[in-house]
């Protein structure tokens, strides 16, 4: 069994190129640590946070139709939707399951789950 780092998708609207042309199916791969952080130095992402979201796509979105190449240009002409979309695909795609494992409590012998991933928010146990 081999390790999967592309999936593919399609748009539910599509991206019209210059020339008329819809693209609706593309992949997209998994997304690494520096997709992640590198955008961030970016000045139009340090002037609108809102802005990684185009650059994390572009960076992962390794097909669009018969697109040559899919760039910032590109992600920032999606219809809202297939940025929604996108948005949504890139998460269900790159986060992981969370780990749980049974556990007992030695005072009252209560089994339960306890969450063990690494995922979890400053603060909380």
């Amino acid at each position: 069994m081999s390790f999967r780092t592309e999936y593919e998708f399609e748009l539910p609207r599509g991206y019209v190129d210059e020339n008329g042309n819809l693209h609706r199916r593309g992949v997209m791969r998994l997304a690494t640590a520096a997709d992640e952080i590198l955008p961030m130095r970016d000045p139009r992402v340090q002037q609108n946070p809102g802005y990684l979201t185009i650059i994390l796509l572009a960076r992962v979105i390794t097909k669009l139709g018969d697109l040559r190449a899919v760039d910032t240009k590109t992600i920032e002409k999606l219809f809202t939707a297939d940025l929604a979309f996108l948005q949504n695909f890139y998460r269900e795609i790159n986060e992981t399951e969370q780990l749980t494992v049974k556990a007992i409590c030695p005072k009252c012998d209560h089994e339960h789950e306890v969450d063990v991933s690494f995922l979890q928010p400053a603060g909380e146990v």
